[in-house]
């Protein structure tokens, strides 16, 4: 999954990849103390949209860049910041959902998921199996 910030005026978004296992632990606890959410909590609700999550989420990558960001300082409009799944995420619920529906409700699924994977970011680095970007 990635995380992708393309405020107004910037002409390429910035995508930086959001794996929460790949997390520090520093990171992690600093996004429980800005949050008030135990980490796996946390992650839940930066999938449900929960805006705190998402700025804090967005705080910790910037700072990785800029190390003197400030919290304080970091706004967005809610159509600048989106959560993407890659290809390869997409391909992963694609065998699933083979896997678990049938008739129209596989059909539709099925369509909705081709469309988004045409359209998907193709993460080359990713290894392995695509996981959810939640807490275990």
């Amino acid at each position: 999954m990635f995380l992708v910030y393309q405020p107004e005026g910037q002409p390429e978004p910035t995508r930086w990849r959001y794996d929460p296992r790949k997390l520090m632990s520093v990171e992690r606890e600093d996004l429980e103390r800005r949050t008030s959410r135990n980490f796996a909590a946390f992650t839940t609700d930066v999938l449900q949209g929960n805006s705190l999550c998402r700025r804090a989420l967005l705080f910790t990558f910037l700072r990785r860049e800029h190390p003197k960001t400030r919290f304080e300082d970091v706004d967005f409009a809610w159509d600048e910041l989106t959560l993407e799944y890659s290809r390869q995420e997409w391909e992963e619920m694609r065998k699933n959902v083979l896997e678990a529906q049938h008739g129209d409700e596989l059909a539709a699924s099925l369509s909705m998921i081709d469309k988004e994977m045409d359209e998907a970011f193709d993460d080359t680095e990713a290894t392995g199996k695509a996981l959810l970007p939640i807490a275990d």
